[in-house]
């Protein structure tokens, strides 16, 4: 790359760079505090999504962990649900559990098992004659699908962000 193409490309690196630190400041310690629940939901997104208002728990294999995640803007989540095949897959529930509980995500990697940043939500919905109950990884997921015992439907929406630890 000549030095005159390198100028003009280093701010436009360093703009895309700082966005992506931007969209997971915050406090990356796997021991700071963190509600669980209802409260870190309502949390997140009556709070500026940035840092630890993004945080809530998941689960990974069973265990639970604490995620930090943001929404991708809808212009970027249609390109990189177009161009990124190599997003992860987060699972919601929107409806719950009963008794008004939440359903805790599922999420299908973390670092080291194929993570990448990016994930896709799907919700899940149970079909008739199933209670809802909670779900605590990606191949108990999978394998209520192939039962019949859910449904899974994918929606266009992209968040950003990381695994943060292990709940404590």
């Amino acid at each position: 790359m000549s030095a005159s193409a390198a100028r003009a490309v280093a701010p436009l690196a360093a703009i895309t760079l700082a966005i992506m630190l931007a969209s997971c400041a915050g406090d990356s310690s796997p021991t700071a505090p963190v509600t669980t629940g209802a409260a870190s939901l309502s949390q997140a997104s009556s709070e500026n999504p940035n840092g630890r208002a993004g945080t809530m728990p998941a689960f990974y294999d069973g265990q639970l962990h604490t995620i930090n995640f943001k929404e991708e803007p809808r212009a970027a989540e249609q390109a990189l649900l177009a161009h990124n095949g190599s997003i992860n897959t987060i699972y919601m529930s929107d409806a719950g559990l009963p008794g008004g509980a939440p359903f805790v995500s599922v999420i299908d990697a973390i670092q080291g098992d194929g993570f990448n940043p990016l994930w896709q939500e799907v919700q899940i919905s149970f079909t008739a004659g199933h209670t809802p109950r909670q779900l605590t990884s990606d191949i108990e997921v999978l394998a209520a699908q192939t039962s019949g015992e859910i449904v899974l439907t994918p929606t266009d929406e992209v968040y950003r962000c990381s695994v943060i630890g292990p709940k404590s």
